[in-house]
């Protein structure tokens, strides 16, 4: 049987995986700038003889063709990004660039990928179509590694039927999956405002424009978007996280300086919030004398068809057992991975990384993520490769 087949060979080649994921863990890079990365996968891809093309500057495409006569193609995602923040873990494999981790797992998705790819290579002659293997970069920062690789265009082929992406999930126990159809994961904007005034005295206000005073009104009337213009049935965050006034105890500055984000799961919805913030923050820089320069930028959100997401969810069944498989509820965090989408439908699934007897359960963009490798790369690759294998069999 298939399943057979696919669990010995991520049985026989999980060590191997496992070291991948080390190495990169151990090497980690910034979005943009995962050049050794990229060169390591490169590497692996030629000695399985799996032909690649580069994308997106670091980002790498890989083709693996069955044996068997078929125009179908599946592709598979993973992000080999990691984040500025210096990793406190103790372990061998601990990353020896100081300021720079894989915090968010994307060491996990890059070499689950490649063990995907072992496993394809060693199955082609048990499968008819493609396997298109993405390793996108810069999922950390925008404008994102996903929308450059679609605009370029080398992910149109003709009769791509599903593209597939996995993330880890430490709050599910490892050797666990879930998934939920539909709406899934929320846009993911950056705000940048300027407010400008007319900085000077503190002891003479009455000769000054006060960028202080009027951003905080802006930023408690920018929290009605959510209270009182949004449906309370539509999740919206808004949440201003950095505030810079370069003034003193008796100096007003010239300008202050907010960044933000806002997360959403309508896109029609979105657009509307944009115009709100835009209209809000000059409306009241403007009534108080200043000037206001809005900036947003920022991702789609993830939605998951519900077509084969409800397919994804039976193969992981059938791979893992029920009791393995669990559906998730809609989750604010951002991801680009929803760029994808508009090439075909997609599914974009979580991946449980966590053992709280072992005390690994840190949060992901934490110092101290980690993730549980025995529990979780005896069935990783494994499973990305015969979900691919039965959407290819199915079509």
């Amino acid at each position: 049987m298939l399943i057979d087949k696919i669990k010995t060979l991520c049985s026989l080649y999980s060590g191997e995986i496992i070291a991948d994921r080390r190495h990169m863990h151990q090497h980690p890079e910034l979005s943009f700038h995962e050049h050794e990365t990229a060169a390591y996968i490169k590497k692996l891809l030629d000695l399985l003889e799996v032909p690649w093309r580069a994308s997106a500057g670091t980002g790498i495409i890989g083709t693996i063709t069955g044996s068997k006569p078929s125009s179908t193609v599946v592709a598979l995602r993973a992000d080999i990004d990691a984040l500025p923040i210096d990793e406190e873990n103790d372990t061998p494999y601990r990353s020896v660039h100081k300021g720079i981790m894989h915090a968010c797992g994307h060491d996990v998705h890059t070499a689950s990928l490649l063990g995907v790819a072992r496993i394809a290579q060693a199955l082609k002659d048990d499968f008819a179509g493609q396997i298109k293997l993405i390793f996108q970069p810069a999922e950390e920062k925008y404008p994102g590694g996903a929308k450059a690789m679609v605009e370029e265009g080398f992910l149109n082929y003709p009769g791509l039927d599903a593209v597939i992406g996995q993330h880890t999930m430490p709050e599910l126990e490892a050797g666990k999956v879930g998934m939920k159809p539909g709406r899934y994961m929320a846009s993911n904007d950056e705000l940048y405002i300027t407010i400008r005034g007319r900085g000077g005295h503190g002891a003479q206000p009455h000769l000054n424009v006060d960028p202080v005073v009027i951003a905080s009104h802006v930023i408690i009337a920018l929290q009605q978007i959510v209270s009182r213009i949004a449906n309370p049935a539509m999740p919206t965050v808004l949440s201003i996280g950095k505030m810079f006034a370069a003034g003193s105890t008796n100096i007003i500055p010239e300008e202050v300086y907010l960044e933000g984000t806002l997360r959403t799961l309508d896109e029609t919805w979105r657009k509307e919030v944009h115009a709100h913030i835009e209209k809000i923050a000059k409306g009241i820089s403007e009534s108080m004398g200043g000037t206001c320069n809005v900036k947003i930028q920022g991702f789609p959100g993830v939605h998951n068809n519900e077509e084969l997401t409800a397919k994804v969810f039976q193969y992981a069944v059938e791979y893992l057992g029920k009791e393995n498989v669990v559906t998730l509820n809609t989750w604010m965090a951002g991801e680009d991975f929803g760029e994808f989408s508009q090439l075909a439908e997609s599914c974009y699934y979580r991946l449980g990384v966590g053992n709280k007897a072992k005390g690994i359960n840190s949060s992901l963009h934490t110092p101290t993520f980690d993730v549980d490798e025995l529990n979780v790369f005896n069935m990783s690759s494994g499973l990305m490769a015969y979900i691919a294998l039965r959407r290819l069999g199915n079509k």
